[in-house]
């Protein structure tokens, strides 16, 4: 699978029994070895689940994908072998508002982008440091439906925890000033590439 160059459009998609279960453009900050920067700006438009009108938040066989749209900017750190992203969020008027420790499944390569599937347990982390668990219902049920091995958790947990700690032990990446970081001015809104829709 290709590199992307940084400005280039992709793909960032949730995968699911073999079936796409939601689908994001993204325009890549920087695509290397150890480290997938990823941004998505307020006003773009992404595929999420939904049944009978209702955005679905768990995995369930019978699902249609529906635009939605961006109404915050949203940067985005992932590394390899690593389940927990991390992602800062900034208001449509580029405040900072927090970051987020995402847990899914650790970046794979697609020919349109990447792939990866969401665990459901997060973490909100303020600007001042402090922490709290995010989902944690959701977390039990996808484990109580089979969704998630048990064996999982403890490690999960754990990765979140390290995360939350880089954070606020301003270990790279967060030794520098991300809350000024902006995009190339001359980067185009991300749109979700010919192929997106095809496992």
């Amino acid at each position: 699978m290709r590199t992307f160059e940084p400005g280039e459009s992709a793909a960032l998609r949730e995968i699911w029994d073999g079936r796409i279960w939601s689908a994001r453009p993204v325009t890549v900050v920087e695509d290397a070895e150890e480290q997938i920067t990823l941004f998505i700006p307020a006003g773009a438009h992404w595929m999420a689940p939904f049944r009978d009108g209702k955005r679905l938040k768990i995995q369930e066989a019978e699902y249609e994908l529906v635009e939605q749209r961006y109404e915050a900017h949203v940067l985005s750190f992932a590394w390899p072998a690593n389940s927990a992203a991390v992602l800062l969020f900034y208001g449509s008027d580029w405040s900072p508002s927090h970051w987020y420790v995402n847990l899914e499944d650790p970046l794979r390569r697609s020919p349109v982008g990447f792939d990866t599937l969401d665990h459901k347990l997060d973490v909100i982390v303020e600007l001042d440091g402090s922490w709290r668990w995010k989902d944690e219902d959701q977390f039990v049920e996808i484990i109580e439906r089979g969704l998630l091995d048990p064996r999982q958790e403890k490690r999960l947990r754990a990765e979140a925890e390290d995360a939350v700690r880089r954070i606020a032990e301003r270990e790279r990446p967060f030794d520098r000033d991300w809350f000024g970081w902006r995009p190339d001015p001359g980067w185009p809104t991300p749109t979700l590439p010919e192929g997106w829709d095809r496992v």
